[in-house]
C-alpha cells in the first residue's frame, strides 16, 4: 500500500492557505498558526482570508485538512513542511525581517529531521542557500508563490509557472525538490504546467523581479496616468490606443494611487536593497515613482479644499479584506501632514477609528458627511454621488 504523504503548512495567510487546500485535496495536510481563532475557523470549514475559491472548498470539498496551534502535531511524521510565513521588509535594516521563517525552520527540523522544508515566504537574495549552510543535514528549498489577493487558489490549480529552487549539486534535495514538484502539478487542474529547477538564489531573483517587472508596469501607466491629467488630456483614451498593441497587452494598465498590497512595496524595496553599490536606474525608479505618484494625488485632492475626506475603503481589491500596505495609506497620511479632517468607510475594520481616524460603518451618513470622497477603486455604490469622488480608477477593475 502506497504510503500517504502528510504535509505541514505553517501561516494561514492567502499564500499557507491556498497551498494547504490545494494539496489536501489529494494529501494529509496539518496547519499550525499561533492565533486559535484561525485554528478554529479552518476546522470548521470556514476562511480565515477573502478568496471566493478558498471558502467554497472549505465548507462544500471533502480535503483532508486540519489545523492545530501544537506544533508537535503538525510537524510529527511530516514529509514535507511548508513554511508561508509572513516577511516583511524593515527599513532600519534594509532587509526582509525574516525572523518567523528562521523560528520555523528551527522548530521543525528539531521535531522531524527527515522531513523535506519548502519555503513559500518571499526572500531576500541568498537567504536559503545562507541558512542550508547552518542545516546541512536537512533538504530546505525555496519555491515562490505568483499570486494575487483574492484568487489565491484558483492560481494555485491553475499555476503559471511552478519553481523549485535548491543545491542543484545534492542528488537527495533534486529527488525531494521533484518530489514536492509533482505534489503540486498533481492536485493543480492545469494539464501542463511549466515546472523550473534552479539554484535557489535564482529562485529567489525570480520572485524579487517579477513583483519588480509588475510594480514598473503599475507605476508606468500611473505616470501616463498623471501627464495626462496635468494637461487635462483623456488618459483612457492614452492607454486604449497604447494597450492594443500586442507587445503591450492590455493588464495591468489601470491608473491607481499606487501599487500597494502585501507583496510590491516590500518586494521593490528589498531588490533595491539587494542592488547594494550595483549601478542601476529602473529599480530605484521604481520604487520613487510610487512616493511621487501618491505626492500627486494628494495634491490633487487637496485642490478641491475639502473639509472632510472621506476614505473610501482602504482594501487593495474587490473580494479582499487586506489593506496592508495598501496604496490609499499613502495618501492619507499626506492629507493629515496638511491637516485635513478625515473618515473612513471600510467594513473590513472591526475597530471604531483606524490610524486615530473615526470609521463611519453607515455608508449614507459616510456619503453625507464627506465634501470629497476619494476612493482608489470605484464601486457602484457611490454612483449617487459621483460629483464628490476622486479617483483614477478609469476601467473599474483591478
Amino acid at each position: 500500500m502506497e504510503k500517504q504523504i502528510k504535509i505541514a503548512v505553517i501561516g494561514m495567510g492567502y499564500v499557507g492557505l491556498s497551498n494547504a487546500v490545494l494539496l489536501a485535496r489529494k494529501n494529509t495536510v496539518c496547519m499550525l498558526d499561533v492565533l486559535p481563532e484561525k485554528v478554529k475557523l479552518i476546522n470548521s470549514g470556514q476562511s480565515p482570508v477573502a478568496d471566493p475559491e478558498l471558502e467554497s472548498c472549505l465548507s462544500g470539498k471533502k480535503l483532508m485538512l486540519s489545523a492545530t496551534t501544537d506544533a508537535r502535531t503538525a510537524y510529527q511524521d511530516a514529509d514535507f513542511v511548508i513554511i508561508a510565513t509572513p516577511t516583511d521588509y524593515d527599513m532600519d535594516q534594509n532587509y526582509f525581517d525574516t525572523s518567523s521563517v528562521l523560528d520555523t525552520i528551527e522548530a521543525a527540523l528539531r521535531i522531524q529531521p527527515n522531513a523535506c522544508i519548502v519555503i513559500k515566504s518571499t526572500l531576500p537574495l541568498g537567504f536559503t542557500k545562507k541558512i542550508r549552510s547552518l542545516h546541512r543535514d536537512g533538504s530546505i528549498v525555496f519555491s515562490p508563490e505568483f499570486l494575487r489577493e483574492g484568487r489565491a487558489l484558483y492560481d494555485n490549480l491553475y499555476p503559471s509557472r511552478i519553481i523549485l529552487g535548491l543545491d542543484m549539486g545534492d542528488p537527495v534535495q533534486m529527488e525531494k525538490a521533484r518530489a514536492f514538484a509533482g505534489l503540486l502539478k498533481d492536485a493543480s487542474l492545469k494539464a501542463e504546467a511549466p515546472v523550473l529547477y534552479m539554484d535557489s538564489t535564482e529562485a529567489e531573483a525570480v520572485k524579487l523581479f517579477s513583483n519588480a517587472y509588475l510594480a514598473m508596469r503599475v507605476a508606468f501607466f500611473n505616470e501616463l496616468d498623471t501627464y495626462a491629467e496635468a494637461y487635462g488630456l483623456n488618459t483612457e483614451s492614452i492607454i486604449n490606443g497604447v494597450c492594443l498593441d500586442p507587445r503591450i497587452g492590455n493588464h495591468y494598465n489601470n491608473p491607481s494611487f499606487g501599487y500597494g498590497g502585501y507583496c510590491l512595496p516590500k518586494d521593490t524595496q528589498q531588490l533595491l536593497a539587494n542592488y547594494g553599490d550595483i549601478l542601476n536606474s529602473i529599480m530605484t525608479a521604481i520604487v520613487r515613482a510610487n512616493q511621487t505618484r501618491k505626492d500627486f494625488i494628494a495634491g490633487q485632492i487637496m485642490k478641491k479644499s475639502p473639509e472632510v475626506a472621506g476614505i473610501y475603503r482602504l482594501t487593495m481589491k474587490a473580494d479582499s479584506d487586506n489593506y496592508r500596505h495598501s496604496s490609499i495609506l499613502g495618501i492619507m497620511r499626506r492629507l493629515e501632514k496638511r491637516g485635513v479632517k478625515m473618515v473612513i468607510y471600510e467594513p473590513a475594520v472591526k475597530a471604531d477609528s483606524f490610524l486615530g481616524i473615526r470609521i463611519v460603518r453607515d455608508l449614507e451618513e459616510f456619503k453625507q458627511i464627506s465634501d470629497v470622497i476619494v476612493a482608489n477603486r470605484y464601486d457602484r455604490q457611490l454612483e449617487d454621488v459621483k460629483e464628490k469622488i476622486y479617483t483614477r480608477d478609469l476601467f473599474q477593475c483591478d
